[in-house]
């Protein structure tokens, strides 16, 4: 397919993390279509994060695919250091890189399992969230800016018996949110968070279920789990200047339940 060389250069700038797949993939093709132009962050999966930016690239805008362990402070600082080199001043990020392991009640988790967790989960948004600040702060230069955070409806509801980890981690993003939304309100940047229910993506074969959503279906509100491309909207909708007083926000998207 040829790119039309009228299209408008990209004004803004958006990392999103892990989004090889998933919601991260969702946000990444929405944004582009947007006129965002977007690092897409993967860990593992490079075909999956090439064919999201081919993707991009098809329909006419620009991406790049960047490898990094986002609970690496090393690669985290590779990281933005190639969005800066590549595509220019950071003006949003979404922190979606997150991971959950095999269904199992606390009493059965290794110490292991718990850090992989929230060294990802937790530490990870930490740091890529400080890393955008240094980019996007008034203070350093920057001219303001979004953050988006990814927590779970799993914060409030605690995944009893299959990832209590997990949504702790999750409620430290909330409390995260909070928190940076206050501190950097002066500094022309905006923190808020989505807190996805039930949605069909990948991630539910890593807790040893792939069909998780397909089993609970039945039992959820709206008799369905939600879309990746349900969750990007509430996504993209946070990063744009339609919500330009809303910061501390953490937007529900789990169908009532």
């Amino acid at each position: 397919m040829t790119v039309s060389s009228t299209l408008p250069t990209p004004s803004k700038v958006l990392l999103v993390t892990g989004a090889a797949r998933g919601i991260g993939a969702a946000v990444a093709r929405q944004a582009a279509a947007q006129g965002y132009a977007v690092c897409v962050n993967y860990l593992r999966q490079a075909d999956a994060a090439q064919a999201v930016v081919e993707h991009i690239r098809a329909h006419g805008g620009q991406a790049i695919a960047v490898q990094a362990d986002v609970a690496q402070e090393s690669e985290v600082l590779r990281l933005f250091q190639s969005v800066d080199e590549r595509l220019g001043r950071l003006n949003a990020l979404v922190n979606n890189a997150g991971i959950l392991a095999t269904q199992m009640p606390l009493a059965q988790m290794s110490v292991q399992r718990i850090q992989s967790v929230l060294n990802t989960n937790i530490l990870g948004s930490f740091l890529c969230a400080r890393e955008a600040v240094r980019r996007m702060a008034r203070e350093h230069g920057g001219q303001g800016g979004s953050i988006v955070n990814m927590s779970s409806r799993a914060a409030k509801l605690g995944a009893p018996h299959e990832y209590v980890d997990y949504a702790a981690s999750k409620g430290a993003i909330d409390t995260l949110t909070v928190g940076l939304a206050k501190e950097l309100a002066a500094q022309g940047i905006r923190v808020n968070a989505v807190a996805p229910g039930i949605i069909d993506t990948d991630i539910h074969a890593s807790g040893g279920e792939p069909g998780r959503v397909q089993r609970l279906s039945a039992s959820l509100p709206m008799g369905r789990g939600g879309s990746a491309d349900e969750v990007a909207h509430a996504v993209l909708w946070l990063l744009s200047d339609q919500a330009s007083y809303t910061s501390g926000a953490i937007v529900d998207v789990g169908g009532a339940r």
